[in-house]
Formats: C-alpha cells, structure tokens, sequence
C-alpha cells in the first residue's frame, strides 16, 4: 500500500491512505462511512456536533525560541509548550493507526510567486471533501513534485483530556510554526483547518513582503482591483459579489507589489436564512460537490431548510469558486487594488455611512476592526454593543497588530489606493441603510465619482463626509440630519467614540499620530 511518506509523520501503520481523490471519491467514502447524507440538490451534509464553529478558546501557539519573540502572546495567541504538543502530537498519531485516511495535497496562494504548499491529513472523508474545494487543487504534475510546506492533522475522533493534556476543553488547535505542523482534534468544523492555513499564511508571507487580508476582493473590467474588509454581518460578501466585477475571493488574500491574488480555490458561505432571492449565486452553488454543515434536512424529501437554526446559527457551506458564475478563476488580479473598503455596521447610528479616511485614520480603523451587536440578536444584549477585531481578523493573527496595520499604510502609499469607510447599519431615523443605497456608495467609490462630490469633517470622528452621491438621498449621508433629538445624537457619537479610545489602548506599538487620528469623544 502506497503510504505517500506519512510515516515521515509517525503513522505507518494506516489501513488505507486516499490522496487527493475526487469529489465524487470523496462523497461516496463519506456516505459509505456514515458521515453524513445527500440534499436533494445532490450536496453532501454533515452535522459536526458539539462544535457548530470556530472554537477559539481552544486554539494554541507551541512556544519555542525560534518564534516566541515573533509572536504577539495573549489571549488570542495562548501559548502551549513543547513538550505538551509533543505528547497531544503522539497520541493523536497513536489514534489514527490502523484508520483509514485521506490525505488531499494542496496549495494556498494563487499568485506563484507566493504560493505555500499544504498536506491536510484527514481522518474523515467530508472534511478531506471540504479541504480539496477550498483550497488551490494542483495539477497532475504539481501532485507528482508535491512537498508540503506546512502539514495539518485534523483528527476530530481524538478527544483531548483537559487534566491531563494542559488543554481548556476535549478539543484543541496546537500551531507549531518552528515544526510547520499543526494538529486539529476533538472538533468536527472544517472551518478549523481553513483558518489554521489562513493563520500559516499570515505569519510567513509578511517576512516577503506581502500583507495577508482577512477581505474579499474583485475586480473591474478595466483591470481595476479592489478589496473589502469587514467583520460578519457587514455585508462584506454581499457587496464584493458585483455583476459588473469579477470575484477574486472572498475570504483570504495576499496584497504583493503587482497583485493581489486569492489564497484559496473555494468559498464557505454562512447559509443561515439563505434564499434564491436573497444570494442566488451561494444558494445555487450547494449542489453535489459542495459541503454542508449543520443545516437541518428533511430525512424523506432531502429539502434543506435554511430559517432552521436548531443546529446551529453558524450554518455553513463550502464549494469551490467555479460554483460561482462570475468568479476570476486565475484567482488574481493583474494590477494592485485602487480602492480599499472597510465595511461596518454601526447600530448607534452615528457614524457616516460612507467617508475617506486619510493614511492615520485608514491604519486606526483597520486596527480597530469596528462592529457592533445589536439588540436582540443575543440573550441579554438590550442596546447596541461595540464589538472590535483586530485588523479585522484577530483570531488568525500571529503577529502584533502594528505589523499589519505598517503593511496596510505602506500598501495604500505605494499603490495610490483611496480607504472609505462604509457604514452598513443604522442611523437616526432607527433604520438600516438599504442595501440599495450602500451599493451606490460602493460604486461611486469603486469609479472614483465620489471624489467629485464637496467633502466635509465629521466632527466627532474626523473623517471627510462627502455630501452627495448619485442614487442616494443627500439627507442621509450626514447622520446629524438624520437625528431629531440632536442632545440623543451627541450623546450617541461620544458613547461611541469612547468605545474607540478604551480599545484602542491595549495597542501599545501604534505610533501617537495614529492614536490621534481616532474618533475624539
């Protein structure tokens, strides 16, 4: 039996060894083992149990000399020793001998000149199915000269003993950058592996000088590229999916000198409440090939009921980006993106629903990443609730914040880029911006209109407003008009803007120009 050199890994003894089989391969292993069942649209479905998400309590950074003065140490980036890796290490190996396991060899990276090579060795055949849709599948002869940069163990059978292992709960995420190896067990959310490939990425491809985003990015028919930032529920994929542009992606991606390209060969899209109407283009994309996690299913008609969240809120899928009809297959863009997006939801209604932000203020918001919950979507959540993620991807950032936010400013510099600000959520009037107006916003911005508009200060956040833009009311584009109780709006705007300063101190390597360059409470 051919072993493809997994026992350079310490596990020798497998009953069989798959290797990047098929997607038709892969769905029929899955049914066959039990792991999940067909939709009546032909997509494989899974429920991955007690984690329905990203368990980010339970991911660690193996603590060696070689990276311990690179990494930014705390409560996102929990370190874990060696020796307790090494021992997780032999009996997850332990556990996986005399298993069946599928094996998918891969690359992250669609730009070459970047590209990282990847080995998932995976104890189920759906999260093998998952892997091999989203990340860059090679060619027959790229897999004949494979050699993996990194290798990814995810076996979610093996259950951690917290006593024993030093670990918080059954499941963990171990990172060993000095060994390039990283181990995934006691959780059946393929989002795992996904995101620890996006962690790898972000901690080398700074040492060659290019900025890894948390963003998805498209591009116009001129060659124009852009990228949009944005924390769930922003509107970030929704926005970047335009008729009129191509889809680079819409996850991951690497700014380089003359590119930006794509880190993967697929998308996962949350389906909770998705409709035709809503997203065709996701919705007609779950069809055979694609996984399904955690979306309930009728066991007689195989109809999926996507308003059903008694599995989990997080509903996902994954499919490869071909599933989507306006998608740039190269995975990159020929030229440096123009504009850049930073996209928020802002429930207290004050911030403007699109601005400029100059070079401080683009390196302060990225940082701080801006969102806010609101009320009602979560037990005890009875008025809005700031909620920021570093540089818009905190939990997938080895590296301190300063070094990212450095790439970001040098990036725009150098390119001539102009950073908005677009405001999704609410204002005065207690209504959501209509998505209707948001993309006007978006395409003034993405065509440079915007910039023949007449520019004012937001007084409280300092960034330039403009005062008209084609397709939306003019009253709307300065939230103060948008306030009958003007005492309410103050008080909103300095609410906010303390929520900023207060976050803003735990970034102790940001230079004081960018520190002023936040909102002033």
């Amino acid at each position: 039996m051919e072993t493809y050199g997994l026992e350079k890994l310490g596990l020798g003894n497998a009953a069989c060894v798959y290797r990047n089989l098929t997607p038709a391969q892969l769905t029929e292993h899955a049914l066959r083992r039990g792991e999940g069942a067909l939709s009546d649209t032909g997509a494989l479905v899974v429920k991955t149990g007690t984690y329905p998400g990203r368990s980010a309590n339970d991911k660690f950074i193996v603590d060696t000399p070689a990276v311990h003065d690179e990494i930014a140490w705390g409560d996102v980036n929990r370190p874990i020793d060696k020796a307790r890796f090494d021992a997780i290490l032999g009996k997850v190996l332990a556990y996986l001998q005399n298993r069946e396991i599928f094996l998918f060899d891969g690359f992250a990276g669609a730009d070459p000149k970047y590209t990282r090579a990847f080995r998932i060795v995976n104890e189920l055949a759906s999260q093998n199915l998952f892997i091999h849709q989203l990340l860059r599948r090679p060619t027959a002869e790229q897999l004949a000269a494979f050699e993996a940069d990194y290798t990814i163990i995810a076996a979610p059978g093996f259950k951690c003993v917290p006593e024993i292992d030093g670990t918080r709960s059954e499941a963990a995420i171990l990172v060993n950058y000095e060994e390039k190896l990283v181990v995934i067990c006691g959780t059946g959310y393929a989002g795992e592996i996904k995101k620890s490939v996006f962690s790898v990425m972000n901690y080398e491809l700074p040492k060659v000088g290019v900025f890894p985003m948390h963003c998805s990015a498209n591009i116009g028919k001129d060659g124009d590229a852009a990228v949009f930032f944005g924390l769930s529920g922003t509107g970030k994929t929704t926005l970047s999916a335009d008729p009129n542009r191509k889809l680079i992606g819409d996850d991951e991606h690497g700014w380089a000198d003359d590119s930006v390209f794509n880190f993967e060969g697929g998308c996962y899209a949350k389906c909770i409440n998705l409709s035709p109407e809503g997203e065709p283009e996701i919705y007609n994309a779950i069809r055979f090939g694609a996984l399904v996690e955690n979306v309930v299913m009728d066991p007689e008609t195989r109809a999926l009921d996507f308003d059903d969240d008694s599995l989990a809120v997080n509903t996902r899928v994954g499919y490869p980006i071909d599933y989507i009809p306006n998608a740039e297959l190269s995975g990159m863009s020929s030229s440096v993106p123009k504009t850049v997006i930073f996209l928020t939801a802002d429930a207290y209604g004050v911030l403007p629903p699109i601005s400029r932000l100059n070079a401080n203020q683009a390196m302060y918001y990225f940082v701080s990443g801006f969102t806010s919950k609101v009320a009602g979507t979560e037990i005890g959540i009875t008025e809005p609730v700031p909620t920021f993620s570093t540089c818009f991807g905190e939990p997938f950032l080895p590296l301190d914040p300063s070094v990212y936010a450095r790439m970001l400013a040098e990036k725009v510099e150098k390119s001539g880029a102009k950073v908005y600000l677009i405001n999704t959520g609410w204002n005065g009037t207690g209504k959501r911006m209509k998505l209707s107006y948001t993309r006007a916003m978006v395409t003034a911005a993405l065509t440079g209109e915007i910039e023949k508009s007449e520019f004012v200060t937001d007084p409280t956040f300092g960034v330039a407003v403009p005062t008209s833009v084609e397709g939306v009311p003019a009253e709307l584009l300065i939230p103060a008009n948008t306030w009958e109780d003007k005492a309410a709006y103050e008080a909103s705007c300095k609410k906010l803007a303390r929520s900023f300063t207060e976050n803003f101190k735990k970034y102790t390597h940001m230079s004081p120009e960018v520190v002023a360059a936040g909102p002033k409470a």
